[in-house]
């Protein structure tokens, strides 16, 4: 496969902001009487106002609040933990490694982009991007592939020349449908079962390459 970019997911891909965000979504839950028994009960990749119709309906809760005002408690819980966020180890080293073989690079999040604007002033990692493109800008988040497309585009390249990077089921299925093959970063086994149709799963960077990106 001839690959000329790499498109990065953020949350839970390019940061090890999964038990951040998990505390958020757990925190807001409780805060309207839920009884929260896992430390990630959110979905990933899809957005955080997108994940609570389901969390409502799971956790049985009853409120008045709307789903903007639910996501914005969740990014301010979120936020309040930001200085607890890293880079995923090796990812730079990584970036790097591509660039110098001339690909281009680019991060689609399902974030919103006050939230990934307050990460770059936090964690200095925008220029290691080409383009940038947020959840608001594309119709339907994952697992559609519209964002995934809108990033080829702003890089110019074919998607079937796109090689995407990766930490969800839904982000994996969109990828699939823009027509372009995942390399999935996993966390645990437990997590790497839910990752299964990438054409690769790896535990962290430092298991990639530019030649090993280029054999998928």
């Amino acid at each position: 496969m001839k690959i000329s970019a790499v498109i990065f997911d953020l949350d839970g891909t390019v940061l090890d902001n999964e038990d951040e965000y998990g505390t958020a979504f757990k925190k807001v839950l409780e805060s309207l009487g839920a009884k929260v028994d896992t430390n990630y009960p959110q979905t990933g990749g899809i957005g955080v106002k997108e994940n609570w119709p389901g969390l409502l309906k799971k956790y049985k809760v009853k409120t008045n609040k709307t789903l903007d005002e639910l996501a914005s408690e969740t990014q301010k819980e979120y936020l309040n933990l930001l200085n607890r966020v890293t880079v995923k180890e090796g990812f730079e080293d990584f970036v790097k490694s591509l660039k110098q073989e001339g690909l281009k690079i680019a991060l689609a999040t399902s974030n919103v982009w006050f939230i990934v604007g307050r990460v770059f002033e936090e964690i200095p990692i925008e220029e290691l991007f080409d383009s940038v493109i947020t959840g608001e800008e594309v119709r339907n988040k994952k697992p559609a592939p519209d964002l995934f497309l809108a990033a080829a585009d702003k890089l110019d390249a074919a998607p079937e020349e796109c090689l995407v990077i990766e930490d969800s089921e839904s982000g994996i299925e969109a990828a699939h449908k823009a027509g372009m093959k995942v390399i999935a970063i996993t966390r645990d086994n437990k997590h790497a079962k839910t990752l299964k149709d990438a054409e690769l799963i790896v535990r962290g960077y430092n298991q990639l390459s530019p030649v090993k990106i280029g054999a998928i």
